[in-house]
């Protein structure tokens, strides 16, 4: 009895994937967000949610309670202050000085108008970040120190606590006043964003390689003419991770060396790579599909 034979079934094939792949070198700048971040939410905060506000005053000056104030102000009538507002806090300048004014001429005080939080805790936490942005980006630890570095940075917050120390820090770290305006946060917030903003999207965006099939071309410095090499023996090598910089700071970036064979062979060096991973899955796809269409014909 004859059989009909059965079609054999389709092998399952992968998407195509793209027919370009350009990745970019972006500058360390660009591991600075957290801190025009922060400070942008340190200057909401005091601007719109303490609303506390700050002036200057002369050395010597006192805080007191007074029972019955008597003073020339606008505003007041008879210069006295209602009785029902009183007692009232007031700062009192030494004998002779004189409180902020808008200039030398003007014979009353101004009122302050200067945002600041009443706590400290804001500018400790935004020079905290700063110190630990520039700490990271100018101090690479690739895989196992990184490793290391978590590892003894844990141990001592243990044998601190331990030996009960904490206690003492957290009372010495009292002392710590570290106060910024919202105009101060706002204006470093700002510029460094600009800065962030104008390196990310475009100087950064000079300096890449464009992989296609069968060629990429690079382009290693802003205002340089893109040479074409081939993928013909073409090897990528991703570096260790630095886990602070790339993974905490970075969002999944790394460091990519693209080598070439031959008499004549390149080596190319692109740092801070975002999203490496699938960027070299993608360049590794495109290369393996340029083969395999060789090898077919």
């Amino acid at each position: 009895m004859a059989t009909t034979p059965q079609p054999a079934a389709a092998l399952p094939q992968s998407p195509p994937g793209p027919d370009r792949v350009r990745v970019y070198s972006h500058s360390n700048i660009f591991y600075w967000w957290p801190v025009w971040a922060v400070g942008f939410i340190m200057g909401f905060y005091t601007l719109a949610i303490d609303r506390s506000l700050m002036t200057t005053v002369p050395p010597g000056s006192k805080a007191v309670i007074a029972k019955e104030v008597k003073y020339d102000a606008p505003g007041v009538e008879n210069g006295e202050i209602p009785k029902k507002d009183l007692p009232a806090e007031i700062i009192v300048a030494p004998h002779g000085e004189q409180l902020s004014r808008k200039d030398k001429d003007d014979p009353f005080p101004q009122d302050p108008r200067v945002h600041m939080s009443r706590s400290k805790n804001l500018g400790v936490l935004f020079c905290t970040v700063l110190l630990l942005v520039i700490t990271i980006t100018n101090v690479p630890l690739r895989g196992m120190w990184s490793v290391v570095a978590i590892i003894s940075i844990a141990l001592i917050a243990v044998i601190i606590a331990l030996v009960g120390a904490w206690e003492w820090i957290v009372t010495k770290l009292s002392f710590l006043d570290i106060r910024i305006n919202a105009g101060g946060y706002f204006f470093i917030s700002g510029v460094l964003c600009g800065i962030w903003a104008v390196a990310t999207f475009g100087f950064d965006r000079q300096t890449y390689i464009v992989f296609e099939p069968g060629s990429f071309r690079v382009c290693q410095s802003i205002g340089d003419s893109e040479v074409a090499y081939d993928t013909a023996g073409l090897t990528l090598e991703r570096q260790r991770a630095d886990l602070f910089r790339h993974f905490i700071l970075g969002l999944g970036s790394g460091d990519l060396i693209v080598r070439t064979t031959g008499a004549s062979a390149h080596h190319f060096d692109l740092p801070n790579v975002l999203f490496i991973s699938r960027k070299v899955a993608l360049i590794e796809k495109l290369i393996r599909e340029r083969q395999v269409k060789s090898m077919g014909s």
